[in-house]
Parts: structure tokens; C-alpha cells; sequence
């Protein structure tokens, strides 16, 4: 008898066969002795769309919401059938004894193969498999030490909830809102909340008014120091003093105090996904998606880094015996003299910032396996990231990094300036990055060192030649980037002031292994455009903001849910329960769309107007630089690119195109010469207008978008109207 074991994608599917000794490759498995290993690709199965409930909901109809279904029932994915059947009948048979779940360690993990086992019916044994690497030794470990899939019963009701709210929340607000407003507007809890912060510092910037403030640093020849008007602050606004100041030359100061301490700097925690993606942005200008991604191919194509999706900076002590063979495996690159100290005087292996059982749930710390590694297979980014995680790995199995710092204090004429020195004592953590040539994502710039300042004392006279005035302007809160919203969503409680709801918010929002896919959605939703580095909300975006029921815009909600969804797996809270409030909750959120006064007006700037509603439409860059027109009435949806296309000049007999102009050059003998080429721009329409096609397809004008209090909802009979098209589209081509 064998077991059918079932991974989460092809690639790990194949590394498990191959650490089981299963080389008979077959259609969508692979097969040994003991063991028939087969995967999925990401989700096969998923919640059915709504109108597998009711006919009704075919129809995008504000009065046919909410939707409500008793139980949610699950679909297999369209373009996933083919791979659901063979492990369909892989289950069924005869020598498949028993199941292994060797899908991700995780919650949403756990669903993908819950729901496949659930949709083909199987009721037999059924195993769980719990590793953090995929290194033939984990793997190994692992199946020795499978575990009852009971066990994660909890875990996978967590899942299922998640995915029920989602949808019951998701489908009926987006439904409200789009059928409401007759716009193509969308909202969830992750998502609208992470579209409020946004928003909210793109308001800040615009109320923002600057003002000027000046700063002084006086030359005292052997030294350079920064005055102070008040205590803590060199800043001051004060043009009498500033002239008093510009005009001082060769004054007498007096040395009134020189304070020394030492101090210290913690060695870092390793990393969690979410710090790894910060520092990624910071150090390598990675955005969240792409350092998950890159990470995702350490770790499944490589096994060179531990299970990515992590939200713990911790390992358990257990780990700590394989702390030499995973140094021993990076000791072949630019880690080698910090790893050859580690080996032969030892390290740091008992710091609680980096050992402690307790902070440790489903997975450790992000951190190297014991798989040697071998950089010339990787590629530029591959290499980059991976430095980041062993330097990291190396520095919490340091020594703090302490130094000490003077701090000196010049009077002149009753006028305050100071010069503070930093010095390290030992380096601690500090000397990996060195040894390696490095810099540390972590590391904190002290003030500069200088050496002179060990050379004087209190009471010494010393004199001011002069003082550097400069102006200087404050500036508006600065916009978001990867790596500052990622630090907001999971420190979301911070933006509310009411301390019940801060929490509900000690896990932020949404998780570390969801974030970057929010991020990246609300970009592929048009809601925010990235220019460089940062983040700015469209008109678009704001207007969701706006309009989005209030509870749907405050932070607290996912932190609530997440929240509850973490006491259901650890079998604290009644799944049920939860389930009912949900439902309640969406209610709550469709009648308050429906109740509202306020009206779709986005504040699109440098726009068109929509050739067949009249209204602006959205401006956007698409992949290739081309500029893209998007109506956003769904009762109109029309949409155009502006297209360049190359035209030869220099081979045509006449270089006239449809502007009537081209660029010539005019030569010293009098000629001219033309260019080899040039552009010439023209609209392609990308999607027509239906309000275009109700008049050639001869619809009755009662189907013209109605106001939004009309409850004789058009937009079904758009959704309606768009289906028939397209069968008598396919039966043409047919």
C-alpha cells in the first residue's frame, strides 16, 4: 500500500519525490514504492460564484443584496480541472492507503488541500506533514514524524472562515458600491483600510504649509559645532538672531561640559517576512511582491533560506544544535572570515532576542539551511536577497556593538553650541558586514568621530571664527513606500486613538504573507500609482476612500478578524459564531450604501472626457508607455489607448502624416534632411462603449443608465447584454 502525498506546487512536489525516492514521472504525479506524490498549482478549488446560489444573482441588482447563502460551497477552478481529476483519482485507488498533506505549513496552506479533499469526497486517513525547509533533511525529518491531520482541524476552520468572510463581505460590498454608484469600484477589509492610510497622508500633504527656519553650525577652527537655541532643537525662526549670529567674528567660547558614556546597541532580531521585505525596499529597492517572490525561489528552488511566510523573528531551541552546519554551509562565499571565527571561538547561541521557545508558532525566523550553497546558480537578485538573510543570521549570532560618545559643550557670550563624538569600544554584530564589505540594513549612523575632542577639557577657552547660517523649509509628511506601508499595516493600531480598538489590532493588517499581494492589487486596481519609491493614491482611490462604509475604512476590522481567526485555530472561539456575525456585518455595510447621499465624483486631473457619457475619464501609463483612457460609468465602460507607431519617413515619397507635420532639419547648402523615422500617434479603442452598442444593437432607451436611487437596477441589463454579444461573438468564429 502506498500514501499519496499532496504539495502546494509542482516544484516542491518534484523535490519531495526525489528526497522519497520516487522517479516514475507520470501526468500530474510522481510515483514510487511507498509514496505517489502529486501537487497543486496554488488553489484548485474555490468558493463558487454567486450564482451557483440563485439565478438572481447573474444580475448585479442593488435590490437583490445582500447575498447571503446559508453555506458556502466550493467550485473546482476552471483552469484547474485537469490537475483536481488526477488527484481525484489518485484518491480512489485501491493501493492508496492513506494521505499526506504536504502543502505549505500555514493556514491558507492547510485550505488549499482541505478543499481539494473535500471536493473529491475522500474520507480515509489522512496524515500532515510540518517543515520550515524543504532540505532533503527536513524532508526527511519531516515524514518521520508525520502527524495526525486531526491535529490541524482548528487551523483549517481558521481557513474556511477567512475565505467565508471574505466573500460575504467582498461580494456584496463591491456589488453595493459598483451597482450604487455605476462606477467600477471594489472594497474589502485588508484593501480599504490600506487605501485609507494612503489617502490619508495624500490630505495631510495637501493641507500641508510650509515655513522657513533657519539652523547654525559654528566654525571654532579645530572643531565644528551645531548651535542650540533650546534645548534639543537647532532650529529657530528668529531673524534678529540670525543677523547677531551671521555677523559674529573671532569671539571668545568657554568649554562648560564634556559628558562621556558608553552604550550599546542590541544585536538585531533575525528577520520575518515583513522585516525582510522592509530592508529589502530600503537596501535593495525591492518592492514587498517582488522580495516575496525572489524569497519563494530561495526557498523552494533552492532550499537555501527556511519557510518564507513567517511572522516570527525567533527560532526554538531545538534549532540551535544545526546552527554550525547552517554556518558551514555559507562558509564558501563572502561570509568566510566571520564564519571561520564563529566555527573556532564560538557564537552567540543563547541571546533571547534570537532563541525563546515561546514566540515561535507554526514557523521560526527566516535564516539559512544547512544546504551548502553554490551562487553561481542564482541570479543578481537571487544573490542580493540572500545576503541580506546570511549577514542577518550572522549578526544576531554576535555581541552587541558598544561605543561611547562624548558630548561637548561651547558658551559663547551666554550662546549654546554642542558637538557630540562617537567612538565603538567593541564591535560586536558590526564586524560581519565589515569583514564581508557589506553594509547592514541594520546598522544606526552615530555622530561622526573626532579625535580632537579627547584632547580638551572643561574650562578651556576656545574661539568662534565664525557661524554658517542656512535656510531651510519644512517639508510635508512624506509619502509612502514599500517599506514604510508595510510598517503601517502591521502596526495599524497606531492610527486610532480609541485603546479597545488598538486592540484588536496586535496583528495589523491583514499578514505578513498577504501583504504584498494587497499592496500590489491596489496598483493593478488603479487605485494608487507608484512613481519611484512612493506610493500616490489616484482620484480614483480616494474616491473609494470616500465612499467606503466608515467600519470598511477603520484599520480595527481585519485586526478584529484576524484576531478572532487566530483563537478558532487555536480552538478558542466558535467558528460559527463568527461566521453569524460576519453576516450581520454585511448586512450592516449594504444598507449603509444604500443609504447614502453622496455621489461618484473623482477629481481626475490632465483627463478626456468620455466621448459617449461625457464624463472624465481615468488617465493611466500602461505597461509599454502607452497612455490608457478608462470611463469609469459601468453603465458606459468605454475605453482607448493612445498608440505610437513608427513610421519610416526617409522611404516614402511624401513624409506627410495625418498631424500634417513632421521635424526636418535644415542643412548649411541649403537643404533639408528628414528624419529616419518619427511616431505618429492614434487612438485604438480597447473596449466600446455600451451605450455605443445599445444604439447598433437597437436597445430600447429605457435600458440608459437611471439615476442611482432607481431600484430598477441597469446593470444587469448591461451584464445581461455583454453575455449575448459575446455567445453571438463565439458562434461567429465557430
Amino acid at each position: 500500500m502506498k500514501k499519496l502525498v499532496i504539495a502546494e506546487k509542482p516544484s516542491v512536489g518534484r523535490e519531495i519525490a526525489k528526497t522519497l525516492k520516487c522517479f516514475n514521472k507520470f501526468n500530474g504525479y510522481i510515483e514510487g514504492d511507498n509514496y505517489i506524490i502529486s501537487w497543486a498549482l496554488g488553489h484548485l478549488v474555490e468558493l463558487c460564484q454567486p450564482s451557483h446560489y440563485s439565478e438572481e444573482y447573474k444580475r448585479w441588482k442593488l435590490s437583490y443584496l445582500p447575498m447571503l447563502p446559508e453555506e458556502l460551497e466550493e467550485d473546482i477552478i476552471p483552469d484547474a480541472k485537469n490537475q483536481f481529476y488526477i488527484i481525484s483519482d489518485l484518491l480512489k485507488r485501491e493501493d492508496v492507503a492513506s494521505v499526506v498533506i504536504a502543502t505549505d505549513a500555514g493556514r491558507e496552506g492547510e485550505l488549499v488541500a482541505r478543499w481539494i479533499l473535500k471536493k473529491a469526497n475522500y474520507k480515509g486517513e489522512c496524515e500532515r506533514l510540518w517543515i520550515s525547509s524543504q532540505t532533503e533533511r527536513a524532508i526527511l525529518d519531516g515524514f518521520a514524524n508525520l502527524k495526525s491531520a486531526h491535529l490541524f482541524d482548528n487551523l483549517y476552520r481558521a481557513a474556511e472562515c477567512r475565505a467565508a468572510a471574505d466573500w460575504y463581505v467582498g461580494m456584496n460590498v463591491t456589488r453595493a458600491l459598483t451597482c450604487f454608484y455605476d462606477a467600477r469600484l471594489s472594497s474589502g477589509r485588508v484593501q480599504t483600510p490600506t487605501l485609507a492610510i494612503l489617502a490619508e497622508r495624500e490630505d495631510e500633504r495637501e493641507k500641508f504649509e510650509g515655513e522657513f527656519y533657519y539652523s547654525a553650525r559654528g566654525d571654532f577652527g579645530i572643531l565644528h559645532a551645531s548651535f542650540y537655541p533650546e534645548d534639543n532643537t537647532i532650529r529657530f525662526k528668529d531673524e534678529v538672531l540670525k543677523n547677531e549670529l551671521e555677523n559674529i567674528k573671532d569671539v571668545k567660547g568657554r568649554i562648560i561640559e564634556i559628558k562621556c558614556e558608553e552604550k550599546r546597541d542590541l544585536i538585531p532580531q533575525a528577520y520575518d517576512l515583513t522585516e525582510l521585505q522592509r530592508d529589502a525596499n530600503i537596501v535593495l529597492g525591492f518592492s514587498a511582491k517582488e522580495t516575496l517572490d525572489v524569497l519563494q525561489r530561495l526557498y523552494e528552488v533552492y532550499k537555501i533560506v527556511t519557510y518564507p511566510r513567517t511572522d516570527s523573528r525567533y527560532i526554538t531551541q531545538d534549532i540551535v544544535p544545526t546552527l554550525p552546519d547552517r554556518l558551514n554551509a555559507i562558509r564558501e562565499t563572502i561570509f568566510s572570515y566571520q564564519v571561520d571565527e564563529y566555527l573556532q571561538y564560538g557564537f552567540n547561541k543563547d541571546n533571547p532576542r534570537f532563541v525563546n521557545d515561546e514566540n515561535v508558532s507554526d514557523h521560526h525566523a527566516i535564516i539559512p539551511t544547512e544546504e551548502r550553497v553554490d551562487l553561481s546558480k542564482l541570479s543578481e537578485k537571487e544573490i542580493k536577497l540572500w545576503q541580506l538573510i546570511a549577514l542577518r543570521f550572522l549578526e544576531v549570532l554576535g555581541e552587541d556593538y558598544i561605543y561611547k560618545t562624548k558630548t561637548l559643550k561651547i558658551d559663547v557670550e551666554g550662546r549654546m553650541f554642542m558637538l557630540r563624538s562617537s567612538s565603538p569600544v567593541t564591535t560586536g554584530y558590526r564586524s560581519a558586514s565589515i569583514a564581508a564589505g557589506l553594509k547592514s540594513a541594520y546598522q544606526i549612523e552615530r555622530d561622526e568621530i573626532n579625535p580632537i575632542i579627547d584632547t580638551l577639557n572643561v574650562d578651556d577657552e576656545i574661539i568662534l571664527k565664525s557661524v554658517k547660517i542656512r535656510k531651510s523649509a519644512t517639508t510635508p509628511p512624506e509619502r509612502y513606500t514599500d517599506a514604510t506601508l508595510l510598517s503601517a499595516m502591521e502596526h495599524a493600531g497606531r492610527f486610532l486613538e480609541d485603546e479597545k480598538y488598538k486592540g484588536n489590532l496586535s496583528n495589523g493588517l491583514g499578514t505578513p504573507a498577504t501583504r504584498a499581494d494587497i499592496i500590489e492589487k491596489l496598483v493593478q486596481n488603479r487605485y494608487v500609482d507608484r512613481e519611484g519609491r512612493y506610493f500616490i493614491p489616484t482620484a480614483k482611490g480616494r474616491e473609494v476612500v470616500r465612499l467606503a462604509p466608515d467600519v470598511l475604512k477603520r484599520p480595527d476590522l481585519t485586526g478584529e478578524w484576524e484576531g478572532r481567526l487566530e483563537r478558532i485555530a487555536k480552538g478558542e472561539e466558535n467558528p460559527d459564531l463568527f461566521i453569524k456575525d460576519i453576516k450581520k456585518l454585511t448586512r450592516n455595510l449594504v444598507d449603509e450604501v444604500k443609504k447614502s447621499k453622496l455621489k461618484f465624483e473623482p477629481k481626475f486631473v490632465d483627463t478626456k472626457k468620455c466621448p459617449y457619457c461625457n464624463n472624465d475619464m481615468l488617465k493611466a501609463l500602461d505597461g509599454d508607455g502607452s497612455l490608457h483612457y478608462i470611463c469609469q460609468k459601468m453603465s458606459c465602460q468605454y475605453e482607448e489607448r493612445v498608440v505610437k507607431t513608427k513610421v519610416k519617413v526617409g522611404q516614402k515619397k511624401s513624409a506627410q502624416l495625418s498631424s500634417g507635420r513632421v521635424k526636418i532639419t535644415r542643412q548649411k547648402d541649403g537643404g533639408v534632411k528628414l528624419p529616419s523615422a518619427v511616431y505618429e500617434s492614434h487612438i485604438e479603442i480597447v473596449n466600446p462603449s455600451k451605450l455605443q452598442r445599445k444604439q447598433r444593437d437597437g436597445v430600447s432607451n429605457k435600458y440608459v443608465a437611471k439615476s442611482k436611487d432607481s431600484d430598477n437596477a441597469t446593470m444587469a441589463d448591461f451584464f445581461k447584454l455583454s453575455l449575448e454579444r459575446r455567445e453571438k461573438r463565439d458562434k461567429k468564429s465557430k
